[in-house]
């Protein structure tokens, strides 16, 4: 089969990859680009799919990252709905699932995650989604007219978000978390009980410490889930949030150093020659975690890499040393978290949770390492320069909310 080959070639046309291309075109790279993604779609943000999307308070129009034309007037090829099934570093070739090759100088892997299913007896019934694709939102709001009561699966972000809007659209939610509170993976206890209590708040029948046995369903419709206890929820829609998948398998099978996702160095190459991978699927050892190697998904990492791609391919000398930083929306809730709040050994909570404006810091060996600010924006904005100076601050400092965060940097 014929082979078309481009100078560079970025694999996933989300937030990573259409950042690399964009940047690489805002510093005045010529070469031809291939941009390759899975869907059929623009590419566009994510973020917003289990929030103003499902909640219907944004088109998809007003989404998409840019608009059809910018891709012709900067000359990036877009191929659409196609997956990459194959890699071959000797030869730098690509191979889709449809058998095309595409040729490249440098590739870059940027193909993100798919979203973790449930393995348990009933997983393949429809009404169960996931929340990671247009496709997948878009068959829940297909579904919802019919749903009057719906069970989530996950006590995650993710899972929280979608709970939210649902009950918004005044369905009656029940979240199922298998560990003793939400969020117990990236935040703090304070953050978990204000989050709880605040989705109860709202009508959201919210559950930890529980664990699903299986899906029920009639018809091969979900109609509830049976938990570890034998009783059943009784449902019509079953949202799963439950984590992501780093889709690399065709990079670890050529050859590329990693296991749960793809290992790069501080620039974002891979073990491969030519090979770049930026985004949720890029292990990488980061300064802010003590230098483990972690797996960031959030849209920052996913530009910062990209930037850092960007610069080395037009000779520029970069490195990724990024802040991390992170928000989610719930009901009338903005949360802005700075920094990485794991093997924290101190918690310090900062104003009222009553007053819904407060900020959970978070310190190791006296340095503060993170922020959660709900509806707290003067703390999320100063609390950065804090992480970001491996500040040491005394806990009684920080939780004087009195005192600005600025005033304590030095």
């Amino acid at each position: 089969m014929a082979e078309t080959r481009f100078d560079v070639v970025i694999v996933g046309a989300g937030h990573a990859g259409a950042q690399a291309a964009i940047g690489l075109r805002q510093r005045k790279f010529s070469g031809s680009i291939a941009l390759v993604g899975a869907e059929p779609d623009l590419p566009y943000e994510r973020p917003p799919l289990s929030k103003d999307y499902l909640a219907d308070d944004k088109a998809f129009d007003r989404i998409l990252l840019r608009p059809a034309a910018f891709w012709d007037e900067r000359d990036v090829t877009l191929r659409l709905g196609e997956t990459v099934a194959a890699v071959d570093p000797d030869a730098r070739v690509v191979t889709t699932a449809a058998g095309d090759r595409i040729g490249y100088g440098t590739l870059v892997w940027a193909t993100g995650g798919s979203v973790r299913r449930l393995s348990c007896a009933g997983h393949h019934l429809a009404g169960i989604h996931g929340v990671r694709t247009r496709a997948d939102v878009d068959r829940m709001i297909a579904e919802l007219p019919g749903v009057t009561r719906v069970v989530v699966v996950g006590g995650g972000y993710i899972g929280l978000e979608a709970a939210a809007v649902l009950t918004k659209l005044g369905r009656h939610v029940t979240v199922l978390e298998a560990q003793d509170r939400v969020l117990a993976r990236v935040a703090g206890e304070p953050l978990s009980r204000f989050f709880e209590s605040e989705h109860r708040a709202h009508g959201v029948d919210l559950r930890t410490g529980v664990s699903v046995d299986s899906i029920v369903g009639a018809d091969g419709v979900v109609t509830g889930v049976r938990l570890a206890d034998g009783s059943v929820l009784a449902c019509q829609m079953v949202v799963v949030g439950i984590g992501i998948l780093p889709e690399v398998a065709p990079l670890l099978s050529a050859g590329a150093a990693g296991g749960n996702g793809v290992l790069v160095d501080a620039q974002c190459r891979t073990s491969l020659p030519h090979v770049f991978a930026i985004g949720d699927c890029a292990a990488h050892a980061n300064g802010f975690a003590d230098g483990a190697v972690v797996r960031l998904e959030s849209v920052q990492n996913a530009n910062d890499m990209a930037g850092v791609v960007a610069k080395t391919l037009t000779g520029e000398t970069a490195a990724y040393d990024s802040v991390p930083w992170f928000w989610s929306n719930q009901y009338d809730l903005k949360l802005q978290t700075v920094g990485l709040s794991g093997g924290h050994d101190a918690v310090v909570v900062r104003g009222d949770p009553a007053t819904r404006s407060f900020s959970v810091v978070y310190l190791k060996a006296g340095r503060v390492i993170a922020l959660d600010c709900v509806n707290a924006v003067k703390d999320y904005v100063q609390g950065r320069a804090l992480v970001t100076a491996r500040a040491v601050v005394a806990a009684a400092d920080l939780a004087d909310s009195g005192r600005a965060l600025k005033d304590m940097a030095g």
